[in-house]
């Protein structure tokens, strides 16, 4: 396959950015959108020319660090994966692909598709997290868990924080994201001590990140990798009140 890409440029934080234009003539259709691209960047090494900064990691959907907006759509035309799950099989021969960072004022451009996403990391210091103290771990029906609670947590802690939500959001939300880190450990248990302090402190660090109001058309959950549904956000809404009475 013949594949042109327009992608974007950037040298670091403080220079302009542009799209420059890249073709590959030996694109098989069973890579994955990665190694694309790291094809592309083995061409620019050997005419001694600066690679294609880009965020990898596992490269199995796991660990949500590969979110580029492909051809205007956070991790491509594809539904329910990551962008390193894309396949060159989703393209036609000849095909120009547009390949961008995440566009969000919270997700700063590093370099080229390279974002800062720690805003998501001090969102979870803020609260995303149980205070316990080390031990051995208690027997698996200490604590009992109602069946559906325990499906609807589990459903939530698929999120692999990828920033797709906030890509594909207009106002650039958050909420999605945060809905489902409150939502996950509000329906167990042992998140009940600290919910109030959890979805007040949260959903404060969401709103000095600079992330938007949820703009209520759902493109967080359609791009989502996770297919994590917007009844979390109903959820959050209603820790988010029901913590401003009790606090």
């Amino acid at each position: 396959m013949k594949i042109t890409l327009k992608v974007w440029r950037q040298k670091n934080a403080a220079s302009e950015g542009r799209f420059e234009t890249y073709v590959s003539n030996t694109v098989s259709e069973h890579m994955s959108f990665l190694e694309l691209l790291d094809v592309v960047n083995i061409d620019l090494v050997k005419q001694g020319l600066e690679p294609i900064a880009f965020d990898h990691d596992c490269r199995e959907g796991i660990c949500g660090s590969c979110g580029l907006m492909i051809n205007g759509r956070a991790h491509g035309p594809g539904k329910g994966i990551a962008t390193c799950q894309l396949h060159m099989r989703s393209f036609k021969d000849g095909d120009e692909i547009v390949v961008e960072p995440w566009r969000a004022n919270p997700f700063p451009v590093l370099k080229d598709l390279v974002v800062d996403r720690r805003s998501f990391d001090r969102i979870m210091q803020a609260g995303g997290y149980i205070s316990v103290k080390t031990g051995g771990a208690p027997d698996g029906n200490a604590l009992p868990v109602p069946h559906d609670h325990a499906e609807k947590a589990f459903d939530a802690a698929a999120c692999i924080g990828c920033g797709a939500c906030v890509a594909a959001c207009p106002n650039s939300s958050a909420m999605l994201f945060v809905a489902a880190k409150v939502s996950q450990l509000a329906l167990l248990p042992q998140g009940h001590a600290e919910r109030a302090d959890r979805a007040l402190n949260m959903v404060e660090q969401m709103d000095k990140e600079g992330f938007g109001n949820c703009s209520n058309n759902y493109a967080c959950e359609a791009e989502c990798p996770k297919g994590i549904s917007v009844d979390n956000i109903a959820r959050l809404n209603r820790e988010f009140l029901r913590a401003t009475v009790v606090k």
